[in-house]
């Protein structure tokens, strides 16, 4: 692991267009992807058609509590920029979901740095940000901000300097790279005003995770991922799990215990490829997770445009099993609502 002051995080690449890999300490100040030497295969340094097209982003903030579960994404591969949003009453089951589309990646317009600055989708009366900004005391917050016809949001989440964010950057393909930023287990405050009614989100318990991701990624890739946020044990505790994606020598899997990441090892996912909504298995190697996943709702996204395809499922659920602490005891996981991912990309 790579040791940095809080105070100088850094940048990702270095004069020479070298990028640094390895688990970080701090949210990086900036992916200055700009800088890197990107080669084929053979050593040819790319041009700048295809580091257009290469390069790819994406941010996630997600939202949940026992009333309701929410998720927003921002998204631009290059080939197409997108922004989805949905709210899922967990008791009722209605699902209210959204996606707008921009050709060629004109819209969002995303940030560099999951420390500072803003990502923006604006398109026909629909605006979603997400801000990222430093604190006087050496902090972090970040926040969600959308408005649409019948929606407006606004949630907030706070890093103190005491948490520690996964931060991670792995070699991606052969010449490619990934950076990702993730964060779980931190208590959001703000409001939703949605179908009329006004939710207070710090007196409805909801908790929050951030997915900051950019990088050459593999034309083709697939993933399953897991998250959870919630009170377990008399701790604030999170999960980010994931496999297909950000295992090359690091891997992004880890739970957090109040504001401390505990790394967890390979993980699998047992679940019905035929049939996403039955129960899945997710443990580690470790035997630091073993959870099973009630499936109550889902997000799906499917395209299938010749050079760019995507089938996409983010399902939201709850968690039951156990997890296991730095001192490896463990603790009961009730009920605790996050989400489970299946994703194909052609990008």
């Amino acid at each position: 692991m790579e040791t940095e002051s809080a105070e100088v995080p850094g940048l990702l690449v270095n004069d020479r267009g070298q990028v640094r890999y390895g688990l970080f300490n701090h949210s990086l100040a900036r992916i200055n992807a700009e800088a890197a030497v990107w080669r084929s295969p053979f050593g040819r340094v790319k041009g700048p058609l295809a580091r257009r097209f290469g390069y790819k982003q994406f941010q996630y903030f997600g939202i949940v509590s026992e009333q309701l579960m929410a998720g927003c994404a921002l998204v631009n591969t290059g080939w197409l920029g997108m922004a989805f949003f949905y709210v899922f009453d967990p008791l009722s089951g209605r699902l209210d979901e959204h996606t707008w589309r921009s050709p060629l990646g004109g819209q969002p317009r995303l940030g560099d740095s999951p420390r500072q600055g803003r990502s923006v989708f604006r398109k026909s009366g629909v605006e979603v940000a997400m801000d990222y900004s430093e604190t006087p005391d050496g902090g972090l917050e970040k926040s969600l901000t959308l408005v649409t016809a019948h929606t407006r949001l606004a949630a907030r989440m706070a890093e103190p300097p005491t948490y520690q964010p996964m931060s991670i950057c792995t070699r991606t393909g052969f010449t490619g790279w990934t950076y990702a930023n993730k964060v779980a287990a931190r208590p959001l405050t703000g409001t939703l005003v949605h179908r009329d009614q006004t939710h207070d989100l710090a007196a409805m318990d909801a908790w929050g995770h951030h997915d900051f991701s950019a990088g050459f990624m593999r034309r083709e890739t697939w993933w399953n991922w897991a998250c959870f946020s919630g009170r377990a044990g008399g701790r604030a505790v999170g999960l980010n799990v994931s496999c297909g994606v950000n295992e090359t020598a690091f891997s992004e899997n880890c739970l957090w215990l109040d504001d401390r990441l505990v790394k967890v090892g390979g993980v699998y996912f047992d679940y019905d490829g035929d049939e996403l909504m039955a129960p899945w298995r997710v443990h580690s190697q470790d035997e630091r997770v073993d959870l099973r996943f009630e499936p109550l709702g889902r997000h799906r996204e499917r395209l299938n445009l010749g050079l760019f395809g995507s089938n996409f499922h983010q399902i939201f659920g709850r968690f039951r099993g156990t997890i296991r602490d730095e001192h490896d005891a463990p603790l009961q996981i009730e009920n605790l609502h996050g989400f489970v991912e299946e994703q194909y990309a052609r990008w």
